[in-house]
């Protein structure tokens, strides 16, 4: 195996990478700026595929004279208004919304377990735990609620003697459990 052209390249490549890092960079913070920072935030699974986009976009147009910097920046720029458009598409189309985005849904309420929701989460007993000890949990009865966003981060949410305001947890599934700790898992 000759090891030397793992470390070679040359100075007209070094150029190259160096202007095309600089040119990206700048066109990403114009991007992000004319388009809000909605465009990396983790809220859906479309702002999920616009991050790792982006990062491949970057990394190519940086690390290899195809794609150019030009044909870089105008997929980046296809990357923001796709998003855009979705994002309005969402907002205005009820029905695609739940095509396009996951379902927030609880996987323990009141200190009890939901099974299959935690199954279909795909997450185990340790996997809870360990969120919960994160979170500062001692005891079960400590938690209202532990959610799965839809972004696969878990939330959760601690007991206390405050009223709960029904429209925060309208969107979850099997929000019910929640709301009525008497109904059945």
């Amino acid at each position: 195996m000759d090891w030397s052209k793992w470390f070679s390249m040359d100075w007209s490549q070094v150029g190259g990478i160096a202007l095309s890092a600089i040119g990206i960079y700048f066109g990403l913070i114009l991007f992000t700026r004319l388009m809000g920072l909605r465009s990396f935030s983790k809220l859906s699974s479309h702002d999920f595929a616009m991050t790792v986009g982006i990062g491949s976009i970057l990394a190519s147009t940086v690390l290899s004279k195809s794609p150019s910097l030009l044909q870089g920046l105008v997929a980046m720029v296809m990357l923001f208004l796709l998003q855009a458009m979705v994002s309005l598409i969402r907002r205005k189309v009820k029905p695609l919304k739940n095509l396009i985005d996951n379902e927030p849904v609880v996987l323990m309420a009141h200190g009890d377990y939901y099974w299959d929701n935690i199954k279909q989460a795909s997450l185990s007993k340790s996997d809870l735990h360990q969120v919960l000890r994160k979170n500062g949990i001692k005891s079960k009865s400590e938690i209202f609620a532990v959610i799965m966003e839809t972004t696969g981060d878990i939330s959760v949410i601690k007991q206390n003697h405050t009223a709960t305001d029904r429209a925060l947890f309208d969107d979850i599934r099997d929000c019910e459990y929640l709301l009525n700790p008497t109904q059945n898992k």
